[in-house]
């Protein structure tokens, strides 16, 4: 153990966090209304504080100090001290031991105790009040990492943004339940990294995994008290640490070498990343970290009134990102994932928090602002959930050039359209293209559309055919969570059932709905064992089921069932790499010839013939056909006709003109059958299916 001094050396304010120069460590850290910090240095396990050494300095409201001799493993908190007055937005307590916004890794978990609150919990005046008792005992601590840790040259994964397909995916979920990995590391970043689950992503022609979030997270204390957890993880502790239980060995490398081998296959790595709100909630929330802190920097508060909290996420809080400290905290963490780690890109879970400004959401709003002209963040891939709770909370389209969006418009009328609504035609188009009516605007092209059926927050796709309600008992909030219109159904029976007929149906109508999702413009995202069928039981909210509700059930995929959807997806995937009629890298004029009498985008009704304007207006039609042409780098015409029947009967759909040496790729409704040469004759289109069929052709002089 190292002789602590009696003070600490002046150090410097940046950078912001602790930083080992090799012969000590620097610590910086932001509170503009502070009066006093303390950095409080604790033994190897984090039990007994051993020293508190005021921070001797404060530059432009950073306060710093030097610790000689110190380095990599030093244990240690921050203790803030200044005015306790809710009523203005401070919210000081010394007594409350508080994380480093920029700690790089925590020990321990939080211990729930009315200590960890900066009021007296019993008190009549609740949050007006002052708690004394020391919370040191209950708080994770932080630990100094060895911050010159690089990721090295990787050979970095070649997908373009119009070849990309995207796994949604949990860090623990993935692996719980696969037999075939070691016990210890199932549910850890070592089996992310696992040889044999990199081969299945592979295999479905995967090209990114995006991770639930994997910043260290707080277990909310209602849940605690119903015996769960929040699996999901979007109530952040740390935007620098990583989730302790992710690591197999609890060293933070353990993640950046999984993140290494999936860069190395090929894969690249997405973080779903939460910067919106942080675990502390709401006035009635415990006092961690940025509350302690500097309450009414780090929080946007209601003005007049700073006691409480502007709550557009629902979650108790919003950060403050108009701040300029607070939105260099949130730059600093995203280039840290990268420039340490080595990630690919970000997922911003409620976009629209990010870049609401106090007049409302902005596309160019600081926070856009601040990553476009990033020369590291800038060329990521960057994806916004472009919604949330807030005034004007549902942006989607909105976003600025350079971001993808979730487009929850293409799941839901997917869903729809395949449930057999009437008056979808017209939309189920849009969707096809690219949304270009949301997207088509600004130089933005079609992969800014992330394209959807489920995602972690919902049904899965299994459930979405097996149940017509929500069963989200298991939350213990009597069913009354979740969303409660899924556009989903049953098809005869509420639930599994052995019923072949019923079975078969359902099988038919998921893999329609999953291969909409990969020929349509823009960019696939298919949720983590969607390919084989998994289910949560009729789950639409499982965010607290750390169990098999949540978890993959692999098992599944072993059987004929799961094997055949299995290779299905693989086939989509392969399918949509092989032709670029299936993912224009760009909007363009549908009505431009390409060869005499095909235009690059025509649309039939089912006897052949371009449809109407009458025929979209007939709200029972059901029937659509899409035939595409794209110019490939050979210098060929890539041609592909998109059959689609969302009706209950089978229909003869007569093959458009001009004819073309078709081949029958893809049929929903026979979906192990081999590729088949196909006339111009008429087909036979089942209920509920969808057909791909290709061709290629050479342009003629004076076309192309």
């Amino acid at each position: 153990m190292m002789t602590l001094p009696d003070r600490l050396d002046a150090g410097l304010p940046y950078p912001l966090g602790p930083t080992n120069d090799g012969l000590g460590v620097n610590f910086a850290v932001f509170s503009a209304n502070a009066t006093k910090i303390e950095l409080c240095i604790f033994d190897e396990r984090g039990r007994r504080e051993l020293k508190r050494l005021p921070m001797p300095e404060c530059t432009d409201e950073i306060w710093h100090g030097y610790l000689p001799d110190a380095g990599p493993g030093l244990v240690y908190g921050y203790r803030a001290y200044g005015p306790y007055d809710p009523k203005r937005g401070h919210r000081f307590n010394p007594q409350k031991l508080l994380i480093d916004p920029y700690a790089r890794k925590l020990q321990g978990e939080l211990r729930w105790s009315d200590a960890l609150f900066g009021y007296r919990v019993q008190h009549p005046r609740a949050d007006l009040s002052l708690d004394r008792r020391d919370s040191a005992p209950l708080v994770p601590k932080c630990i100094v990492t060895d911050t010159r840790f690089k990721p090295g040259e990787l050979n970095k994964p070649v997908a373009p943004w119009a070849e990309t397909v995207i796994y949604e995916a949990h860090v623990r979920g993935i692996s719980m339940m696969r037999d075939d990995i070691r016990k210890e590391l199932r549910g850890t970043s070592g089996a992310l990294a696992d040889p044999r689950l990199i081969d299945h992503l592979l295999k479905i022609g995967v090209t990114a995994i995006e991770l639930l979030p994997v910043h260290a997270h707080l277990q909310d204390h209602f849940l605690f008290e119903r015996g769960l957890r929040n699996y999901w993880g979007y109530n952040s502790l740390s935007f620098f640490a990583p989730q302790a239980t992710y690591l197999q060995s609890g060293m933070n490398n353990d993640l950046r070498m999984a993140i290494r081998r999936l860069r190395s296959a090929g894969i690249e790595v997405l973080l779903d990343v939460v910067y919106n709100h942080t675990c502390e909630g709401n006035e009635l929330g415990p006092t961690l970290s940025w509350k302690g802190l500097d309450n009414a920097s780090y929080y946007r508060l209601v003005p007049g009134d700073e006691r409480y909290y502007i709550n557009d996420t629902g979650c108790g809080n919003t950060v403050n990102l108009s701040h300029p400290r607070v939105l260099q905290m949130v730059m600093d963490s995203l280039r840290y994932w990268v420039e340490s780690y080595g990630v690919d890109g970000f997922r911003f879970d409620l976009g629209v928090t990010l870049g609401r400004e106090g007049t409302g959401f902005d596309p160019g709003s600081g926070f856009f602002d601040a990553i476009l002209q990033d020369p590291v963040l800038s060329r990521l891939k960057l994806i916004s959930e472009p919604w949330d709770i807030g005034p004007d909370g549902y942006q989607l389209g909105n976003h600025p050039p350079g971001f993808a969006e979730w487009n929850g418009h293409f799941r839901d009328g997917v869903r729809r359209f395949w449930a057999g609504e009437e008056g979808m035609r017209g939309e189920a188009a849009g969707l096809l293209m690219g949304s270009p009516q949301l997207f088509d605007s600004r130089h933005r092209r079609p992969w800014a559309s992330v394209n959807f059926l489920a995602s972690h927050d919902g049904f899965t796709g299994n459930d979405l055919v097996t149940y017509a309600e929500k069963h989200n008992e298991a939350n213990g909030d009597d069913n009354q969570d979740g969303h409660g219109d899924n556009f989903s159904g049953n098809w005869g029976h509420e639930g599994p059932i052995d019923d072949p007929a019923i079975q078969a149906l359902r099988q038919r109508v998921l893999r329609s709905m999953l291969a909409t999702v990969f020929v349509s413009h823009g960019t696939p995202m298919l949720l983590a064992g969607d390919e084989f069928g998994n289910s949560q039981q009729g789950n639409n909210n499982a965010y607290c089921q750390d169990n098999e509700i949540s978890w993959l059930d692999w098992s599944r995929a072993a059987t004929a069932e799961g094997r055949e959807l299995t290779a299905f997806v693989a086939k989509l995937a392969a399918l949509r790499r092989a032709h670029p009629s299936l993912r224009f890298a760009r909007y363009v004029d549908g009505n431009h010839e390409l060869l005499p009498g095909l235009t690059r985008v025509s649309w039939f009704d089912l006897d052949g013939g371009p449809m109407s304007p009458e025929a979209w207006d007939y709200a029972p039609g059901r029937v659509l056909g899409l035939r595409r042409a794209a110019e490939t780098a050979e210098g060929l015409v890539d041609l592909s006709l998109l059959l689609l029947n969302g009706g209950g009967d089978d229909v003869r759909f007569q093959l458009p003109e001009p004819a073309f040496d078709w081949t029958l790729r893809l049929d929903t409704a026979n979906p192990g059958s081999a590729a088949e040469p196909h006339g111009g004759e008429a087909l036979k289109l089942r209920a509920h299916s969808l057909m791909v069929l290709t061709a290629t052709h050479e342009p003629r002089a004076g076309h192309g």
